[in-house]
């Protein structure tokens, strides 16, 4: 009898020997994920189809991967596009529509990814900018993180350089300019957000390493984050965002002499779409806010929206756009290679994101902030172990990010997710999951407004319906999803067509050919809203 006991113990004990080496090879089993987001990042890359942009780090990516052609951010805006992707919840839902909300201020108990990684298992870890850090708290959202998010390291920008003054530039003109505005203050403490307020070109080419700039010393100190997660037996969650190529479009010189500058391509449309509605449109307020642009204006007819600037600026800022995105795709590469060296490569699900899209003089717009498509089509790469290369056209948006990121990694899906899951377009990019994204931007209804950029007061929103051939605008006044919708709210609307207008010049919603489209999609965007309405 006691030798039968004995027996049941060490059997039973085997038994639960072998079941932990089961847990521990299936929590080993896990993928990593590497999570790169870039900053005003354009699908303007090679794996896009553009000739002329050098990307060809993204493009090997690309060809280890997903790329996803046809996808949409929720608002075109920092903060806001940010907490939708990082909680794949929609911005009615986390109440983030500008670039001061905090984002837990209005959802104390909201999801992120990082955060529900965490619990299933992960060390979660980050470096650069992820969420808008006006969005979140002064630990850039700390349930987030299993290890404290990473400052910039001062080690790691190059010796010969230094930090980058007012944050951002490294030319002896500005450094110096810096230092007679300190001296001239005579003791007086002036802060870089005051000296930002005269002294902020809009571009800047110098002969400086990568690391002069923070993009370079982020990606030299990850490599050695990545070099500590290697060693340990836990799955990770790395996150790595880039600065660049948001303005000020500051490269180190071997970047933009990748481009020649009378080769850039200037925006074949820079008028207002006809029968368009006017509140559709901005005054590119945010480069307006470089000091370099006043000056310009002052010799250059200007538009009652937009901003008109000199060709010659234009291809300026073109150029510099091209360039930080190159540089951007060099740092992105050695990321790449540091994985391959640790042996990484083939137990990590790589994401590639860029949080939305960019004017560059389309309808006299620059900069973001709109629901045109040069803002809400966003570029976005997934690279899985076990799954093969491919592009797709089928429809994407950013709140399928955190469902395809559960799907890759083998962990449940929270069931209270705005998004679907993008691995069956992964397997089969043939295939569609949806037939609209939804993007949205809200603006004010005063027509004389000079900014027009994001305010979450703002009393009109527009919300614009995706399909592969037509986007449909509604803009509603006093109105936000989850409410009844109300005929009276609307304040206009838009029907593009782009397999025959691909610029948007038309607005053809009370066109009589397109009566039939325009009831279509107004009917699909009302039962979005019906969807959204609280029970």
């Amino acid at each position: 009898m006691i030798l039968r006991t004995q027996t049941i113990q060490i059997i039973s004990f085997l038994g639960l020997v072998t079941m932990g080496f089961q847990v521990l090879a299936q929590k080993q089993e896990k993928p990593n994920v590497l999570f790169i987001a870039v900053d005003d990042l354009k699908p303007i890359l090679g794996c896009y189809g553009d000739r002329l942009i050098k990307t060809p780090n993204i493009d090997r990516l690309a060809k280890m991967g997903t790329v996803f052609k046809s996808n949409y951010c929720q608002q075109a805006v920092c903060g806001p596009t940010r907490a939708s992707i990082m909680t794949g919840m929609r911005p009615d839902i986390t109440k983030v529509w500008d670039l001061k909300t905090k984002m837990r201020d209005m959802n104390p108990d909201i999801l992120t990814i990082p955060q529900y990684f965490a619990s299933q298992g992960y060390s979660t870890q980050a470096i650069g900018k992820i969420y808008d850090p006006r969005c979140v708290d002064e630990d850039l959202d700390k349930p987030s993180w299993t290890v404290p998010h990473y400052r910039t390291d001062k080690k790691y920008y190059a010796a010969s350089t230094g930090q980058p003054v007012l944050n951002y530039y490294q030319g002896k003109e500005i450094k110096s300019l810096v230092e007679k505005r300190r001296a001239e203050a005579k003791g007086k403490i002036i802060t870089d957000q005051e000296l930002l307020a005269t002294i902020k070109p809009s571009v800047e080419c110098v002969d400086v390493p990568d690391q002069a700039y923070i993009d370079g010393a982020n990606i030299l100190q990850a490599k050695d984050i990545l070099t500590t997660l290697q060693k340990k037996s836990q799955p990770f969650f790395f996150a790595v965002g880039f600065a660049k190529p948001h303005l000020p479009f500051n490269a180190p010189k071997k970047y933009w002499d990748l481009y020649q500058r009378e080769d850039m391509p200037v925006a074949a449309f820079q008028e207002k779409s006809k029968n368009a509605v006017d509140v559709a449109y901005h005054n590119s307020g945010e480069l307006r806010a470089y000091s370099d642009i006043p000056d310009l204006l002052s010799f250059t007819d200007q538009k009652s929206y937009g901003l008109t600037l000199p060709i010659a600026k234009q291809k300026e800022l073109i150029h510099g756009y091209y360039a930080a995105v190159s540089y951007v795709d060099a740092q992105v590469g050695i990321l790449l290679n540091a994985l391959d060296s640790l042996g990484l490569s083939k137990n990590t699900v790589i994401v590639l994101w860029g949080d939305h899209g960019w004017h560059l003089g389309d309808h006299n717009l620059w900069c973001k902030h709109s629901d045109f498509e040069q803002a809400t089509r966003s570029p976005l790469i997934f690279s899985a172990p076990g799954i093969k290369s491919s592009a797709t056209t089928s429809l994407s948006e950013f709140v399928d990010v955190f469902p395809t990121l559960c799907n890759l990694a083998g962990i449940p899906v929270p069931q209270h997710l705005e998004g679907t899951s993008l691995v069956p377009l992964m397997r089969n990019p043939a295939s569609s999951i949806k037939e609209f994204a939804i993007s949205q931007y809200p603006r004010s209804s005063n027509a004389v407004e000079t900014q027009r950029m994001t305010d979450a007061s703002a009393k009109v929103m527009g919300y614009s319906l995706r399909t592969k051939r037509y986007r449909y605008t509604i803009w509603m006044e006093n109105f936000r999803s989850n409410q009844a919708f109300k005929a009276t709210a609307v304040v206009g609307d838009e029907l593009y067509d782009y397999q025959k207008d691909p610029l948007e010049k038309i607005n053809v919603v009370k066109d009589r050919n397109y009566a039939l489209i325009a009831k279509s999609l107004k009917d699909k965007m009302i039962r979005y809203f019906h969807s959204k309405e609280k029970p």
